[in-house]
């Protein structure tokens, strides 16, 4: 069932913060004023690995800390954007049902500011337990069966989340074929805008079983069709762009958790999209980090 959090009331922010133990610390500054939407501005976030107890620490990171950073961190933009996306692994392990309750109290603020949030799902994720932590208003129609993908329509492009979860707790992931048709059929009948897929699992490789397994089915679909401009992925922990044969754009997001590399940043990235480019500047969660603030200017395809 397709999930896109909509803007939520200031009660009902307060009720969630109070789980989340934002309320004291957030609710005075976000109320304070009312800022514009940017319909080019967008928040890209993956791998917050939130914990049902917010005290839990992994790899010396404490991940609700940080998720409460990189909100603040969206809150603070002079326009509030268009749009968010957590690219998959919402869940510290294997996707607990309190991992869900603790990670939608976390991120209450940004819907209470009125940014739209879609979630996408990972190996760290359960199906069934993000299902039931999400009220059945803010579900849709599931265009394909029991599978968490979307099509978010952008201004200057269209926005595809893709469910790459196999299985929980196992490292791989796979599409699937109902998956792969949606999105050739979704794909070709929207041309005229540039789009951008969005699965949490990485492109696999050969010899190498950690990333999606379906690799080239997809590429297959991507490859062809030039509107599409970039794959966003996450699940690697390792933050880099690269551009293939074909011109397409692969962005591998940061993690708002923990880095597996010592020294590599966490974080968020925050796009925004021009007639021709999407530009992309890293915010890290610690702002002292030396590529705090780096750019990058992926020019689209023709």
């Amino acid at each position: 069932m397709p999930i896109r959090l909509k803007p939520i009331s200031r009660r009902d922010f307060l009720r969630r913060s109070l789980i989340a133990c934002l309320g004291g610390a957030l609710a005075p500054r976000l109320f304070a004023a009312t800022r514009r939407t940017d319909a080019d501005s967008w928040a890209l976030l993956a791998d917050t690995h939130v914990a049902a107890d917010l005290a839990t620490v992994s790899r010396e990171v404490n991940m609700a800390a940080n998720l409460r950073a990189v909100v603040a961190d969206v809150l603070a933009l002079s326009r509030k954007p268009a749009g968010a996306f957590i690219v998959g692994d919402l869940a510290f392990s294997k996707g607990e049902a309190g991992d869900y309750q603790s990670a939608l109290g976390l991120v209450a603020p940004l819907r209470a500011d009125g940014v739209p949030l879609t979630l996408a799902l990972g190996n760290h994720d359960d199906r069934q337990n993000f299902f039931d932590a999400i009220t059945s208003s803010e579900r849709a129609a599931t265009p394909v069966q029991d599978r968490q993908v979307a099509l978010i329509r952008g201004e200057r492009a269209n926005w595809l989340v893709l469910d790459s979860l196999e299985k929980t707790l196992q490292t791989p992931g796979l599409l699937g074929e109902s998956q792969l048709d949606w999105l050739t059929k979704t794909l070709d009948a929207n041309k005229r805008k540039p789009a951008v897929v969005l699965v949490h699992h990485n492109p696999g490789q050969a010899g190498n079983i950690a990333g999606l397994k379906d690799t080239e089915a997809l590429l297959g679909i991507l490859r062809p069709r030039k509107q599409v401009k970039a794959w966003i992925f996450g699940h690697t922990h390792a933050w880099g762009c690269r551009q293939d044969e074909s011109g397409l754009h692969l962005v591998n997001l940061p993690p708002v958790a923990y880095a597996f590399k010592a020294g590599n940043p966490s974080g968020w990235i925050h796009a925004t999209l021009t007639s021709r480019a999407m530009k992309l500047e890293l915010r890290c969660v610690d702002q002292s980090h030396p590529q705090h603030g780096e750019k990058v200017e992926l020019k689209w395809r023709k």
